[in-house]
């Protein structure tokens, strides 16, 4: 998206966004100087790594969707799905099943803009413009009422998208209400972004540049994520594996020894199901 494109009503192009930063790091045009900015900072600080993270995020989420799908779930719900890209939520697991139903939630102005481009045209998808911060409301809106029937099991999918939520808004809190409001036999996909194995000023960097964004982030430890998956039966990220969180890249790799690279140790992640 050039600087001399019209920025969509509601979008202010002079204020970086999570969710054009990650479409800029999946090679998306769906973003302003501004973003490409910021992210060329952030990719400086990080020594690279932060675009393998945003990679290695990415490959999980379409890795656990698909693996979810495979599993008999036909019933998705992608909270914080940001702007289309390649392998949409619904792409991966309408390959399983066509007729698999998947609702996508999102707050930024820049995703109900291109909403079409990332729907399917059949009916089998939806946006529900709305603050996962509010459950409440998600869960009470008329598109996800319409599409999904919450007494069966649904993988509510959360990826990349809590270490935006501020410890005094309890994110643990939200992944359970959301998964208290689906049936049993539903699952969990969640991943979240760590400090834990980074340079404490690419730390700095990070926050401090987020700051300046749409959203502050909030990095979190290896236990700290494990609290997410509370009350959940966590699966195994490899055939024959430990039922543990584990990092990005790992999860359902097919080559684990070359997923397990730095910048995929920046985002640790798990796939559980609710009993």
């Amino acid at each position: 998206m050039s600087e001399t494109e019209v920025a969509p009503p509601g979008v202010d192009p002079t204020i970086p966004s999570p969710a054009r930063l990650y479409d800029y790091y999946l090679g998306g045009t769906h973003n302003f100087q501004v973003d490409r900015d910021m992210a060329d900072r952030l990719q400086t600080a990080t020594q690279g790594d932060l675009k393998d993270a945003v990679l290695a995020n990415r490959g999980f989420h379409i890795r656990a969707a698909s693996w979810m799908a495979r599993q008999g779930i036909r019933q998705f719900l992608d909270l914080g799905s940001g702007l289309p890209t390649q392998n949409n939520t619904h792409e991966t697991v309408q390959a399983v099943d066509p007729a698999t139903r998947v609702v996508y939630v999102d707050n930024d102005p820049m995703v109900g803009a291109y909403a079409t481009m990332l729907l399917a045209g059949d009916g089998t998808t939806t946006l529900v413009h709305a603050d996962l911060r509010d459950p409440d409301a998600v869960l009470a809106s008329p598109q996800l009422r319409e599409m999904l029937d919450l007494s069966k099991p649904v993988a509510v999918m959360m990826t990349a998208v809590l270490h935006f939520v501020a410890d005094s808004a309890d994110p643990w809190g939200l992944v359970s209400r959301y998964m208290a409001a689906v049936a049993p036999g539903s699952y969990l996909a969640l991943s979240h972004g760590t400090a834990d194995k980074m340079d404490p000023s690419a730390i700095k960097t990070g926050e401090d540049l987020y700051s300046r964004s749409t959203s502050n982030v909030y990095f979190r430890s290896r236990e700290q994520v494990g609290r997410f998956f509370a009350g959940l039966e966590l699966q195994a990220p490899l055939p024959g594996a430990k039922r543990e969180v584990s990092y990005a890249g790992l999860w359902g790799a097919e080559d684990p020894s070359a997923a397990d690279t730095d910048g995929s140790r920046a985002i640790y992640c798990g796939v559980a199901r609710r009993p």
